[in-house]
């Protein structure tokens, strides 16, 4: 399996801690206009214990997240507490793309997104690329799903 870069925990932790701050906001929007009686240490304790979650997640799901190229197919392992196991058959390969959000450009990082063939939202995203090795897994996700559909045809 091919682990993703080390830099995409820095990704991952920083939206955890966005939301965690946002959620936090939430709280301490709610404790003001609804609740009178609750603490006001409750939102920054909210805010402390969702981002301490969030990290805790992000460096578990890097430990936890890997993909390979097998001969038909491109399979994937992933996730903490629910651990998701994907196999995309080359033959249902659409298209790729390669994605990258500030944070990502920032820290020198890109997705691939490979989109197939069947239902609405059929789509899987390998992110913590270096952009080189996304336009390599790119460029070879797309020659294996010509080449498979070539194979396929009756």
């Amino acid at each position: 399996m091919e682990p993703l870069h080390p830099r995409i925990r820095i990704v991952w932790v920083v939206r955890a801690v966005l939301v965690a701050a946002a959620l936090a906001v939430a709280v301490a929007a709610a404790q003001r206009w609804l609740v009178d009686s609750l603490p006001s240490a409750a939102a920054v304790g909210v805010g402390l214990l969702l981002a301490l979650v969030g990290v805790a997640h992000a460096l578990l799901l890097f430990t936890n997240w890997g993909f390979e190229l097998q001969d038909d197919a491109l399979y994937l392992e992933r996730g903490v507490v629910t651990f998701v196991e994907t196999s995309v058959p080359f033959v249902r390969v659409q298209h790729v793309d390669t994605q990258f959000g500030p944070i990502e450009r920032a820290l020198g990082l890109s997705s691939v997104v490979v989109y197939t063939a069947g239902s609405r939202n059929a789509d899987v995203r390998i992110p913590g690329l270096t952009p080189d090795r996304a336009r390599s897994l790119q460029n070879t996700l797309r020659e294996l799903a010509v080449e498979s559909e070539a194979e396929d045809a009756v």
